[in-house]
């Protein structure tokens, strides 16, 4: 069924983009609706703020529309810098004929795999900008315009904002991407102070061993602080794995964004792997502790725009299987990170060569509390 409704999804949005192709390309002067066209993780989608701010910055007039995988919308309620989120499905025909019909857009942007380009120019793109070296073929055809990969080490979020042209956006500034509202279903929040400890992440290289979390846990919580362990929907079972007796909240797949942003928003600390509540806690301007294990705490990490965030990075630098060097399929040589398989590489060093002494004194540093002076 899968196959079959992404077939007739595929059909409809040819049958609206190859006449573009031909016909009605042109370079807007001074775009009045402009388009992000993506479906990136929560991360990478946070991570597109600076480029948001800068196309609001340059065009304060322009609607500014992005399309937004399903789950993530309730944190665009607010309509950050003015964006407005669209909700996208690639597998739903519903969902595309929805998005043609928002159509047409003076000017659309693709912040990462090329693909995206033949549902802009399906909604009616007259221009589209988009990343250069994504291997051509068949995903360049419908972009009009191609800008280079920087050359030296850069976060994504400096390098999305690079799709538009002039003067790179001022950092971030907390509250400016607002607060969406809490569900009223949403299950109550942890009494303060708390430490959230995110367990899951999008891959198991980047899962720390569950003893450090129990042990980090215990710190946490004899320093005074109520201790909660996340996840998304399909984690719930870590939490049992870390704390078989159930010493602690286990708040997994309770919450949806908008709630999950408010758990955030009240944490002391977070604790969390290179995943998307990371990033999230940006937004929330709560402290966090990022372990990097395979990913790349630069490419990332706060960079340019999120400068002024209180997020510490964790990572064994001296990992030398950490050498492979594509990003959204683009080589760049000064890209380090590791997507091996667990068939490939069964025990990730990388990970588990961040001990908890090294946690604890991140969470230190970057909240201002003391933990103690014997640290597991």
């Amino acid at each position: 069924m899968a196959k079959q409704s992404r077939f007739w999804s595929r059909l409809l949005i040819m049958s609206h983009a190859v006449p573009r192709l031909v016909f009605g390309r042109r370079q807007p002067a001074n775009p009045q609706r402009i388009l992000i066209a993506h479906h990136l993780l929560l991360g990478d989608t946070i991570m597109l703020a600076g480029l948001f701010k800068k196309l609001r910055r340059d065009h304060p007039k322009a609607q500014i529309d992005a399309l937004v995988p399903a789950a993530w919308l309730p944190i665009f309620a607010g309509q950050p810098y003015g964006v407005r989120g669209l909700a996208y499905d690639p597998r739903a025909v519903d969902s595309q004929k929805r998005l043609i019909s928002e159509g047409p857009y003076d000017w659309a942007l693709v912040p990462a795999d090329n693909r995206w380009a033949w549902i802009a120019r399906a909604m009616g793109a007259r221009w589209v900008t988009a990343f250069a070296g994504g291997g051509g073929g068949s995903k360049d055809w419908p972009v009009d315009e191609f800008v280079a990969w920087p050359n030296d080490p850069e976060a994504w979020g400096d390098i999305a904002s690079r799709l538009a042209p002039g003067a790179e956006p001022v950092p971030f500034v907390l509250g400016e991407w607002p607060a969406p509202p809490l569900p009223g279903d949403a299950p109550a929040l942890p009494q303060k102070p708390y430490a959230v400890l995110h367990l899951g992440a999008s891959s198991p290289h980047k899962l720390w061993l569950p003893e450090r979390w129990l042990a980090l846990a215990d710190a946490l919580g004899a320093a005074g602080l109520t201790v909660v362990w996340s996840g998304g929907p399909n984690e719930k079972g870590l939490a049992a794995i870390v704390d078989p007796l159930g010493r602690y909240a286990n708040l997994a797949g309770q919450f949806n964004m908008a709630g999950l942003w408010h758990l955030m928003a009240g944490a002391a600390v977070l604790v969390s792997p290179d995943t998307g509540v990371a990033h999230l806690a940006r937004l929330t301007g709560t402290p966090a502790v990022v372990l990097f294990g395979p990913g790349s705490p630069v490419v990332s990490g706060p960079g340019r725009f999120w400068q002024n965030s209180p997020f510490a990075v964790l990572w064994e630098e001296s990992i030398d299987c950490r050498n492979q060097h594509l990003l959204f399929e683009r080589p760049l040589p000064w890209v380090r990170h590791c997507w091996r398989s667990v068939a490939e590489c069964g025990q990730p060093r990388c990970m588990w060569a961040i001990e908890n002494q090294q946690v604890m004194q991140a969470i230190e540093h970057v909240t201002g509390m003391t933990l103690g002076k014997e640290r597991a």
